[in-house]
């Protein structure tokens, strides 16, 4: 017979006896992670002091029935506790960091983005006075490339913690960059090669702050072009050398009184992630009230076939959906497996680790926040990812405040560390991943030494 007394199946997550026995709104209780993996316990509060303090307390099972009148009748879940196991099984790691000086003739560099076609690591860096440079890291050599100047936006107040700030692109080549407020609105698109403005960017004035801009460049026929929001609901395609509308079709918005467009999407669109080889797009993003649910759907079946592919169309899939949670670590590993930063289905739970989804597959059961799209599946989740996501392939590397970590993504393992390591871009063509500390280019190769 289970803890409840009832003659039934056990069912769900172990609860301490003040829950299991608790008859009236709201006892508060702790997710509390037991040290095995991602396995779990729901105490109360009071329990979760007692366990803080190295007192033993017991947790035992339930029968559906009851446990689901404890978790959402008169429990209130208001924190996580305990450690989570997080693996540690080290591999060869070459921790070896290589620093390039930026010239002191580049003032004060902003931001910088790799130039992933080139093998060599050259990136283009944005200077605080707008000016855009292209160096080699390599051999440590800096030109003026252009310059940009991103309209005026007011100030409004930070979200999230998150204040606005300039968020430099460059495309595959280096022939075209563009510059965004993340947070922000406005942004333009520069052809390096004539130095003119070929496209300026609105996002739209409808609470820009709570996401960065939404940009990507990709390769499509030959010719670059430009993935970007025009309005909080709303992104579109644009040829980067002329500015010309790639993805025109109806309006997504409408006012009181007005028709709702058959397309309508109420959805704020975010960052904007490419699958490596640029078969996929995704999409962090969130809905009210708020829930962030980044979508990930086919960028041929959006160019090509479909020019409402990012409202509904038939590739688009939601990957997860979590309360109050987005604009955290993702990386794709391949163009089928993509990691998403955060385990948990809110803030209030979330925990730092990696969830893994093969977006080729659906799942079973569908997300609580949508109906009638599909859902990817997940593979695995693991404990201990934090920060910004990166992938070459083959490993998952987390940016986190103790330093860049490699993760095993099949199982979920960590594999090497750098202290004190903080990248924030990854230079594809050359394997590196970079940091810009105090003029310096900090970087270290992704590449395996024979």
């Amino acid at each position: 017979m289970i803890s409840c007394g009832h003659e039934k199946t056990p069912f769900g997550i172990p609860l301490c006896v003040h829950l299991r026995t608790c008859r009236e709104p709201w006892l508060s209780y702790v997710k509390w992670y037991v040290g095995s993996g991602l396995d779990v316990e729901f105490i109360c509060v009071q329990c979760a002091e007692a366990r803080e303090k190295g007192l033993t307390v017991k947790a035992e099972v339930v029968c559906q029935e009851c446990f689901e009148y404890a978790t959402t009748e008169v429990g209130d879940l208001v924190r996580t506790g305990g450690q989570p196991e997080t693996r540690i099984h080290p591999a060869p790691f070459n921790s070896a960091l290589s620093e390039a000086v930026i010239p002191s003739e580049c003032g004060k560099i902003v931001d910088i983005a790799p130039v992933n076609q080139e093998s060599r690591s050259t990136w283009l860096m944005l200077a605080q006075d707008g000016t855009l440079f292209r160096f080699d890291a390599q051999d440590r050599r800096a030109e003026v490339v252009g310059s940009v100047q991103i309209p005026f936006e007011a100030a409004s107040a930070p979200f999230a913690g998150h204040t606005r700030k300039l968020h430099l692109y460059a495309s595959q080549g280096g022939e075209f960059a563009a510059v965004v407020n993340d947070y922000g609105r406005y942004g333009q698109v520069i052809d390096l090669q004539s130095g003119k403005v070929t496209l300026m960017l609105d996002g739209g004035a409808y609470h820009p702050e709570t996401v960065p801009f939404s940009f990507a460049f990709t390769h499509w026929r030959g010719r670059v072009v430009a993935i970007h929001r025009t309005a909080w609901n709303r992104l579109d395609i644009s040829d980067a050398s002329s500015g010309r509308l790639l993805s025109e079709r109806g309006p997504t918005s409408y006012r009181d009184g007005e028709e709702r467009p058959q397309h309508y999407l109420d959805y704020f669109h975010g960052a904007l992630y490419l699958s490596q080889r640029g078969t996929h797009i995704l999409d962090d993003g969130w809905v009210w009230h708020p829930v962030g649910i980044p979508f990930i759907w086919s960028l041929h079946q959006w160019i090509s076939e479909n020019a409402w592919e990012s409202e509904d169309g038939t590739t688009k899939k939601e990957v997860c959906a979590r309360d109050h949670y987005w604009d955290n670590g993702i990386a794709w590993l391949d163009e089928q497996t993509v990691a998403i930063g955060g385990i948990g289905d809110g803030d209030v739970e979330m925990i730092d680790g990696a969830r893994i989804f093969d977006v080729t597959s659906t799942a079973s059961a569908g997300s609580r926040w949508r109906s009638g799209l599909l859902w990817a599946r997940e593979v695995i989740a693991f404990p201990g990812p934090a920060g910004k996501f990166f992938s070459d392939g083959e490993w998952l590397y987390s940016a986190a405040k103790d330093g860049l970590s490699r993760w095993d993504p099949k199982t979920g393992a960590r594999t090497g560390h750098i202290e004190n390591f903080h990248p924030t871009h990854h230079h594809r063509g050359a394997g590196d991943l970079a940091q810009l500390a105090d003029g310096i280019l900090v970087r270290w190769s992704t590449v395996r030494l024979p």
